[in-house]
């Protein structure tokens, strides 16, 4: 593996924006890719700012807006952080892409590395668990809303351990700590990533209620308790590990996340695709696998979907 790579980062919404800036900051080549012609030019000429739990700045010299003319640029690793829906159609764009180029996934979601390994080889993949969030406040600042929790990064089959290690090193030195995992508990911590979404993602969307306002009601907060609870028995029936005290934690950590506007909540006011697929709908999937019931999950996503189906009649 060479010693310095090239980083190409596809999607700059939060997270795609907060990673490119600790790249930037840890002295990395990177590139940065999104359709968005106004965003992208804003920061051409602005560069990307963040605010809040932590005040960052950084200017790129290498701006795309394409895929194509990202993987022009001759890069080592791919991270994209596009929405789940459209890895497919990201997916189309990698067909050509040179083998010698890795992937790393930082979607939070259950089985989307399964997309990912569909169009390339499987010791091209690695996965990230992002433990911190942001919401866009305009069109190249975000606020980070929460930003005290380690993120974990690994390959998805112990192949590349080499580019996790020196990924997560410069995450880490753009003000990040990152810890590298291996195959098998890096997916204990997608579950459980994943499990905080689909507890917090749904009621945030239906109600518009940001995570503050969620946690400090006792009614909400017994529906996002039960939820964990229906979604930790599917996840330990799959092998997933929790430590003692597991629901504890998750809502001390949601509790910690301040005025956090979840991916969700955000869609369902867009009136846009959600990413549900990857988290109550996975759960209710695999819940139908054990012969687990979970009526809060298998709730949401058919109340969620009907919703989106009816503005979409409209």
């Amino acid at each position: 593996m060479k010693k310095n790579l090239r980083v190409g980062i596809v999607g700059m919404g939060a997270i795609g924006m907060i990673l490119a800036v600790h790249f930037k900051k840890a002295a990395c080549w990177v590139a940065i890719c999104d359709s968005d012609k106004e965003r992208m030019n804003l920061i051409r000429n602005d560069g990307i700012h963040l605010v809040g739990n932590a005040e960052m700045s950084s200017y790129f010299d290498y701006v795309c807006l394409s895929v194509e003319e990202l993987l022009d640029l001759k890069i080592d690793v791919l991270i994209s952080c596009v929405k789940t829906y459209h890895v497919p159609d990201l997916l189309e764009q990698l067909k050509e892409m040179d083998e010698s180029v890795h992937i790393l996934a930082a979607q939070d979601g259950i089985d989307i590395c399964k997309k990912y390994i569909s169009v390339c080889n499987e010791s091209q993949v690695l996965r990230m668990v992002v433990n911190y969030a942001g919401n866009i406040v305009n069109t190249n600042t975000v606020k980070i809303t929460y930003y005290n929790s380690m993120s974990y990064l690994g390959s998805i089959n112990d192949r590349c351990n080499d580019y996790a290690e020196w990924l997560a090193l410069m995450i880490t030195k753009g003000g990040h700590r990152t810890e590298v995992l291996d195959s098998f508990k890096i997916i204990d911590e997608v579950w459980k990533k994943s499990i905080l979404v689909a507890s917090i993602g749904p009621i945030c969307g239906i109600s518009q209620l940001n995570l503050k306002e969620a946690m400090s009601s006792s009614d909400t907060v017994e529906i996002i308790e039960q939820t964990i609870i229906e979604s930790m028995e599917v996840a330990s029936a799959e092998g997933v590990k929790f430590e003692e005290n597991y629901i504890k934690l998750c809502l001390r950590k949601l509790k910690e996340a301040g005025d956090h506007l979840p991916s969700l909540g955000i869609d369902i006011g867009q009136e846009t695709e959600t990413e549900i697929e990857y988290f109550n709908e996975k759960i209710v999937s695999y819940g139908k696998k054990h012969y687990i019931q979970t009526p809060l999950s298998l709730t949401f996503t058919n109340i969620i979907n009907a919703m989106l189906y009816q503005k979409n009649k409209k």
